[in-house]
């Protein structure tokens, strides 16, 4: 019979009996299984994501040894294990979110390592650690538990013995120094605020807008519904530097023709400025809502915005086209000296078709203008400066007087090609002061 059934195995296909074996495959687990939870980490965190793994089943770990690495909103932290045994399951894959309070792994451990863990008071009372021969790392082994009952005890690590490993506290450790010393919880008392000595108190006041800033308020409000396209170049100014020098020469050598003694770059950026809006009348324009139509221009009142003492206003220079660069600089002179006293007539302030923001004086290099809705473009002017500058003939670096411009335009009606084309023959009028003055009247 036993020969028969022998027989009968051995005539049996090969994935039969290789099946029968694959039973003994099955993990036997001896030792009591520990679920290891995600303790606590405090900052009021409920959850963590885990970021690596130092474990996988199967593993073996010893006590204090790392299991993962898991990273909140305030940092990251390394888990180490409490138990030493064997890793049964991992219950996060890497970059999940584990819960505090939830288990991260199952341990297999032997008796010995679940009854350290679980220390009984009999255990803690047959312990024989001596307080001055324990680790000096062990009063830094707390738990949020063990923590948590020296605060309410009153008590202090040191007067506990630890049956831990390298003489850690336990739980149960402080637990039987409390039922042996009969200790009573200590009331909480809640802290009582102190009243503060008295300090000056700060104050705080609401003023009224000035009428220049009820002003700027409204039409930068109106401002805000315009789409604002951004341009941004250099334009060098030795040439002009040299114009410029020349001109003030001129006027020196007139005594008392001019309400001025010499003259800055303004005015002939502006005169530069209305030669070219005659190539490019639409810059000039005004866009009409209401019918949805542009408004041309054919005169050029330049805006000139100014710091004054009452706030920024931006009073024009009227009918540029018209006027010669010295009659341009009387009239920014008459409107500066009438800025400066606060004695603007309305008619100055009314009907700019393009402004120009000279920031430079006052410093940096560009930036963002704003439109107003009656125009459709603005010019910001940053501060010159000596730069070194590559020369493209010599390719040497040689220095250069480079003013940084900013444009704004109105991109409904404006596109990147045009206030590039206008911009860039603007720059050329003041690169060149030859050819300016080629095409002045």
């Amino acid at each position: 019979m036993n020969t028969v059934l022998l027989r009968s195995y051995r005539h049996r296909p090969i994935f039969n009996r290789l099946a029968i074996r694959s039973l003994h495959l099955t993990p036997i687990y001896l030792g009591p299984i520990k679920p290891f939870l995600l303790a606590d980490i405090g900052e009021g965190i409920t959850e963590c994501e885990v970021i690596q793994w130092f474990v996988k089943p199967g593993a073996t770990v010893a006590e204090f040894d790392k299991i993962c690495e898991v990273q909140s909103d305030k940092a990251s932290v390394e888990i180490s294990s409490r138990y030493a045994g064997k890793i049964v399951k991992v219950h996060y894959n890497q970059n999940e979110i584990a819960k505090v309070g939830a288990p991260l792994v199952d341990i297999e451990v032997d008796d010995d390592s679940s009854e350290e863990a679980t220390l009984t008071e009999s255990s803690s009372d047959k312990s024989s650690h001596d307080l001055s021969k324990r680790s000096p790392y062990a009063s830094t082994w707390e738990t949020p538990s063990v923590r948590r009952l020296l605060h309410e005890y009153g008590l202090n690590i040191t007067q506990v013995n630890g049956s831990g490993k390298h003489g850690r506290v336990l739980k149960g450790d402080v637990l039987s120094h409390i039922k042996r010393a009969s200790l009573i919880k200590r009331e909480m008392k809640q802290s009582v605020e102190l009243p503060l000595t008295e300090t000056k108190k700060e104050q705080e006041k609401s003023v009224p807008l000035t009428p220049i800033q009820k002003a700027m308020f409204r039409t930068m409000t109106e401002s805000l519904s315009i789409p604002q396209l951004g341009y941004k170049d250099e334009i060098e100014l030795n040439a002009m530097s040299e114009y410029r020098d020349s001109l003030n020469k001129y006027i020196a050598s007139q005594r008392d023709a001019f309400p001025f003694k010499k003259i800055s770059y303004l005015p002939i950026f502006i005169k530069s400025l209305s030669v070219s809006l005659h190539h490019y009348p639409i810059m000039n324009a005004q866009l009409r809502q209401q019918d949805m139509s542009i408004r041309y221009r054919d005169y050029h009142n330049i805006g000139v915005a100014m710091d004054t003492p009452q706030g920024l206003i931006v009073p024009n220079v009227k009918n540029v086209e018209k006027k010669t660069i010295l009659d341009i600089a009387s009239e920014i002179h008459r409107l500066t000296q009438l800025a400066q006293k606060g004695a603007l007539s309305p008619s100055d302030l009314q009907g700019g078709t393009i402004t120009i923001s000279n920031i430079g004086t006052i410093g940096g290099t560009y930036a963002n203008p704003v439109i107003v809705s009656s125009e459709i473009a603005i010019v910001a002017l940053g501060s010159a400066r000596k730069l070194p500058h590559f020369d493209p003939v010599t390719h040497k670096l040689v220095p250069k007087f480079l003013m940084p411009v900013s444009w704004s335009a109105d991109h409904r009606v404006i596109d990147g090609a045009t206030i590039a084309s206008f911009s860039n023959m603007w720059k050329s009028l003041i690169e060149s002061p030859a050819l300016l003055s080629s095409k002045l009247q």
